[in-house]
């Protein structure tokens, strides 16, 4: 790869760092903000169930933005070039995360939602990000630079609760504070900012005219469910999608409220599950690729996520979820690899880009929904939300064994 390429690599992979560590890094942070006893952000007698609905409300704005900026950033990239629109992108994210921070400062629940709107959309530019690895890959290096991308991905999950939890507590340094997190997020924005208008080359050779749609998100949902061939995993996707998203956004208020855990703990313990998430998919996957059918693995792997998240509502010591969430994590990072590979062998050459898009379309509304219920969920019982999640997960399995693969026999596949 000739060093343009490499420099072009580098800030993708620090975009892609950024995003990621975007969603992680308020994992540990939110909960306190909206349920510790002397927040202030609510009033002393504002209700819990109603702290509950807001919080979850503002967990879904940014996959729901994501859901919409994710084809247009796309769109206008390919109109505009590379460049100009991931510009754009972070420079909403700097703005966004710098809002979010102040409005931690003094206290605002109306600019934190604003705040989280922003960083959302942009967030979007994850189809940018992509677009931008192909336009640099040639055949020979395509798979080796969208792994880069994974593990990038990887990192951010690892190291954004753990940094979000030591840079909000004042035990680590007296001057950290909620809001310090998002300070520290916007001046990497700003460093990847620097970066990509200094170093980054346009690597779009052709721009083409794309059209801009808000509703392309629902678009693509519509069109997974006309492709007969695909109907089955992509409601086995969808529904995995939501499952995981119960347990990922919801799990931390669980711990927060009835196992006392810290912001610095929480943090350390989704570290530990990115831990085991990038073994197994940098690692274990590797090392079963082209030996073990990746519809075989999927009949064990979906129900075992299921199973292990629902496992989580067992434990009254804090300790065991040491051990069961690494069972999680092992049997998530097998499902997630391999149901895009089973979905991607469904679909023809040609069709690749347009079946792939869709399937991330898939993801990003799975994403955004769960945390719109699991608020109201929450406040009927705060075993709802894993409970639902385990449950939305198993019929994934069940979905995946009953219907995708009795299907896929009959058609001699």
């Amino acid at each position: 790869m000739t060093e343009p390429k490499k420099s072009s690599l580098y800030v993708i992979l620090l975009t892609v760092f950024l995003d990621m560590l975007g969603i992680t890094i308020i994992i540990p942070v939110i909960p306190a903000i909206f349920f510790e006893g002397n927040t202030t952000f609510f009033d002393p007698g504002f209700p819990e169930d109603t702290r509950s609905l807001l919080y979850g409300f503002l967990l879904a704005c940014y996959p729901i933005m994501q859901f919409f900026g994710a084809p247009i950033l796309g769109a206008l990239s390919d109109r505009y070039g590379r460049k100009p629109i991931l510009q754009i992108s972070v420079f909403g994210s700097i703005v966004g995360y710098s809002l979010f921070a102040y409005a931690i400062v003094i206290s605002n629940i109306y600019l934190l939602f604003i705040a989280r709107l922003i960083p959302g959309f942009m967030g979007g530019n994850i189809s940018v990000v992509k677009s931008a690895i192909a336009d640099i890959s040639d055949e020979n290096n395509k798979a080796k630079n969208f792994g880069m991308v994974g593990a990038a991905f990887g990192i951010g999950f690892i190291l954004g609760p753990a940094i979000g939890g030591i840079l909000a507590d004042n035990t680590v340094v007296s001057w950290f504070d909620h809001a310090t997190p998002f300070w520290f997020t916007a001046s990497l924005a700003i460093l990847n900012f620097i970066l990509i208008y200094f170093i980054f080359p346009e690597t779009l050779k052709e721009k083409q005219y794309a059209k801009v749609s808000l509703l392309k998100g629902f678009q693509n949902i519509a069109t997974s469910f006309t492709v007969p061939n695909l109907r089955a995993i992509f409601t086995v996707a969808l529904l995995m999608a939501l499952g995981f998203a119960f347990y990922t956004q919801f799990f931390s208020v669980l711990l927060f409220n009835k196992f006392d855990y810290t912001e610095k703990s929480i943090g350390f313990l989704y570290c530990w599950v990115g831990v085991w998430l990038a073994i197994t998919q940098g690692v274990i996957v590797r090392q079963m690729s082209g030996k073990v059918d990746p519809q075989k693995v999927l009949a064990f792997s979906i129900l075992a996520v299921g199973i292990g998240i629902g496992t989580l509502l067992l434990p009254n010591n804090a300790t065991w979820f040491y051990f069961i969430n690494p069972c999680i994590a092992i049997a998530y990072g097998l499902t997630s690899p391999n149901i895009t590979t089973v979905i991607s062998n469904q679909a023809s050459p040609e069709r690749q880009g347009q079946i792939l898009g869709i399937y991330q379309s898939m993801i990003s509304l799975g994403t955004a929904i769960p945390p719109l219920i699991a608020g109201y969920l929450n406040t009927l019982n705060e075993n709802l939300p894993l409970l639902t999640g385990s449950t939305f997960i198993v019929a994934a399995g069940l979905v995946y064994i009953f219907v995708f693969q009795r299907g896929q026999k009959k058609v001699g596949v």
